[in-house]
């Protein structure tokens, strides 16, 4: 018999900022906790300054030339950068693009229900797309007869929303996108 072992265990998120020791660049620009400049040295020189601070040596801009080093507190500067973060995230508005599907032929009530859930998705500030889904052997009257369809959705809902492009036929689909009202 095999004995197969599995790792359960939750991968480690790799920090990549570069601190103390693996900053390894020829040249940096260094700043102090306090924001004096200490000016472009070697990287060993301005670790060992950091060291003499009591500070640990943050690379906070590499690709700029010559790369930024700042000497802070790196438990503190990830801490306030996850709380950014995480602020950034709170305050992030998502948009959901929700379908409503109808046939040419649809009956007055199924329109008006349909209606209302695309009034109640434009209010909550979703993107919407309205397709209209055509039989196998479909003749062009009902093609234009799919479109007024559209178009008269369109305008039941432009209290809430406005349409994004055109009308578009493509294959058996007819469609349109609409979007929240822009205050």
């Amino acid at each position: 018999m095999f004995n197969i072992i599995y790792n359960n265990e939750k991968p480690v998120k790799r920090d990549s900022t570069l601190v103390n020791e693996n900053v390894r660049f020829r040249e940096v620009r260094v700043i102090g906790n306090d924001g004096t400049q200490f000016g472009v040295m070697s990287s060993r020189e301005a670790y060992r300054i950091a060291q003499d601070e009591g500070f640990d040596l943050v690379c906070v801009a590499p690709q700029a030339k010559p790369p930024v080093c700042k000497l802070l507190d790196y438990s503190k500067y990830r801490y306030e950068l996850q709380r950014k973060a995480k602020e950034a995230k709170k305050h992030q508005k998502v948009v959901e693009l929700k379908e409503i599907r109808m046939t040419a032929v649809i009956d007055k009530h199924d329109f008006e229900t349909k209606l209302r859930n695309g009034n109640k998705f434009l209010s909550k500030g979703n993107k919407l797309k309205v397709s209209i889904r055509l039989p196998y052997r479909y003749v062009p009257t009902l093609v234009e007869q799919g479109k007024s369809v559209l178009q008269s959705f369109a305008d039941g809902v432009s209290e809430f929303g406005e349409m994004e492009g055109k009308i578009t036929h493509d294959g058996r689909y007819i469609s349109m996108t609409l979007g929240p009202k822009k205050n």
